[in-house]
């Protein structure tokens, strides 16, 4: 059986990456983050921290934004690196297994207590689902995100 790729890595990167469940399951321990309830006890499953695919990827350091795209959505967001590069990380799998279409599967991007990084680039709606494109860019790139709590609250409804 073959291992879908989850997740591609590319932009101002040295090495673009096309990762499957076991490439990240079989990350270097440093970089997981086992039991995310233990940052959020609202959340579940292991990730893998957004400073690991970074390093894997190389990461140039011309790369000023982080986009997270999600193709099943066409939901995008482009925001500041810095604030969440310590921050941030990808739920992959809950309890051993990948993480589903209704968990925000194949990757979740998850960036615990969002207001902490004191940027209005970064909000809730920063912390997407269904991520399966990363991109790092030198300019802010496509943001579909709400602009007004309208637009949010419309969004939220219609993935209910």
């Amino acid at each position: 059986m073959i291992d879908p790729i989850l997740l591609k890595v590319d932009g101002d990167v040295e090495r673009p990456l096309q990762l499957t469940f076991f490439d990240l399951a079989s990350m270097d321990e440093a970089f997981h983050l086992r039991d995310v309830s233990r940052m959020d006890p609202k959340r579940v499953g292991d990730a893998i921290q957004l400073t690991g695919l970074l390093e894997l990827a190389g990461a140039r350091s011309s790369a000023k934004y982080l986009g997270l795209h999600s193709s099943l959505d066409d939901f995008h967001a482009s925001i500041p690196l810095e604030p969440v590069r310590e921050r941030g990380f990808f739920i992959y799998q809950i309890e051993g297994n990948p993480l589903q279409e209704k968990q925000g599967g194949p990757v979740r991007f998850y960036i615990p207590d969002f207001a902490a990084c004191h940027t209005d680039e970064v909000d809730e709606c920063a912390n997407v689902k269904f991520v399966d494109h990363v991109e790092l860019t030198q300019e802010r790139g496509l943001d579909n995100r709400p602009e007004d709590d309208q637009e949010h609250e419309a969004l939220h409804r219609n993935q209910q």
